[in-house]
């Protein structure tokens, strides 16, 4: 009978109904309760539906009712990689190879785990047995594999006379081994970077780190909804990193989605509290929204953290001027000038200039002092969305024809005071 239930359990499990094979493993079971290969099965049914600890648990009852089980060792090795126990996943990966010295998976999953320890020598040599054994096997996509991955993990040759604008790099970790990889697409080499964290996924696909790095050159790329599918990855591989946030609402805002990517900003400002970069890009959202009072806040807070930060100072700027406060706008442009001016990044200090031009040229048209204080204040009052201010001047105008402009400005500010009890 439980023969019965086990084969209708690898059915289910055929058909990628994993619940209905879990329910026929439970049953084969509770009739034969001494069955490796039912726990062995509900295990890679465990896995296959997310349940990662159940999956573990049940190699480990397969392994005390068989121990010298190849495919239970191996399959819990990779339920551990999913679970960061990488010192656990070596041991079982070892245990399998000591059981079947021609395990070419098992050499492979070695040396992903010893290049996520960030023994990179050692995760070659691992790939290149498990080259060697799949192509003694006739495996040769495998084999390809295994040779790309060695490839990507050797350090490039030094040439007698150094050529590249930058240094070559020796990976050490898999940090270092990341951060190269966003070197070379920030020097817009995107096309090689991502098919490198392709490789990586296709070896390890629990690997938050690579889908975060992904999502940041899929951004570099413009390509903003495949670099937020990444990131949600990331995220949901417990990935708690103020970059992935951070990059993912940059992305959100790009897409026309500012209330998601102000929400985004404030994950990564709880788990960075200070970082300038986070307070800019969603200042730039609040901008985006029209509410210029929320984004001057945001970039006086980047400049409070760093007051070298042009690009805060440079935004600061553009929402003054949607206030209409050219003063505290040409102050904050000419500090930008000056910092980009410092860093001889004359792309962006020519823009600045050409903003500062452009306020300057505006000035000899404005009206008097008086009535350009009241815009600007009632500007505050309204979030700086000139539309409303308008559409209650409007409305006194109706009732309180041939009036001055500025008395209606006067009488709109004094309506807005009294409703809010200041």
């Amino acid at each position: 009978m439980s023969d019965e239930f086990y084969n209708r359990g690898l059915e289910r499990a055929k058909q990628k109904d994993y619940a209905g094979a879990i329910a026929e493993f439970n049953r084969a079971l509770q009739v034969t309760p001494y069955f490796p290969e039912a726990y062995f099965q509900r295990g890679l049914a465990y896995y296959d539906s997310g349940e990662i600890l159940q999956a573990v648990s049940d190699y480990t009852e397969a392994l005390k009712l068989n121990p010298e089980s190849v495919e239970a060792y191996y399959s819990r090795a990779l339920a551990r990689v999913a679970l960061k126990n990488l010192d656990g996943a070596l041991s079982d990966v070892e245990c399998a190879i000591r059981h079947n010295y021609n395990y070419a998976a098992a050499y492979s999953l070695r040396g992903m785990v010893r290049r996520k320890q960030g023994y990179i020598h050692d995760a070659i040599a691992n790939f290149k047995q498990a080259a060697q054994l799949y192509l003694a096997q006739k495996d040769t996509e495998n084999c390809r594999l295994c040779l790309e991955r060695i490839k990507q993990l050797q350090p490039p040759e030094k040439p007698a006379v150094q050529q590249s604008n930058s240094p070559s790099v020796t990976i050490t970790s898999e940090k270092e081994y990341f951060t190269q990889l966003l070197d070379k697409a920030e020097q817009g080499d995107t096309k090689e970077a991502i098919e490198d964290l392709n490789w990586v996924l296709q070896a390890d696909p629990q690997d938050a780190q690579a889908y975060c790095c992904r999502g940041v050159v899929r951004c570099k790329m413009g390509n903003y909804q495949g670099a937020i599918a990444d990131f949600n990855q990331a995220i949901k591989l417990n990935l708690q990193d103020a970059i992935v946030y951070r990059n993912r609402g940059k992305a959100r805002c790009l897409l026309g989605d500012y209330q998601g990517a102000i929400a985004d900003f404030n994950s990564a400002l709880q788990i960075q509290p200070e970082d300038a970069l986070v307070y800019v890009a969603r200042g730039n959202a609040y901008r985006a929204m029209s509410n210029y009072l929320a984004a001057i806040a945001d970039y006086s807070q980047a400049i409070q953290i760093n007051s070298e930060d042009a690009q805060a100072y440079y935004n600061r700027g553009i929402a003054h001027t949607h206030l209409e406060e050219m003063q505290q706008a040409i102050a904050d442009y000419q500090k930008a000038a000056s910092i980009f001016l410092e860093k001889e990044d004359w792309d962006n200090y020519q823009l600045v200039l050409n903003s500062l031009n452009k306020i300057h040229k505006s000035l000899p048209e404005t009206r008097n002092h008086k009535y350009n204080l009241l815009r600007q204040r009632l500007l505050r009052m309204v979030g700086g969305q000139w539309e409303i201010a308008q559409r209650l001047i409007q409305q006194k105008k109706e009732y309180y024809p041939q009036m001055p402009e500025e008395w209606y400005i006067q009488k709109v500010i004094a309506e807005l005071e009294r409703d809010r009890g200041i």
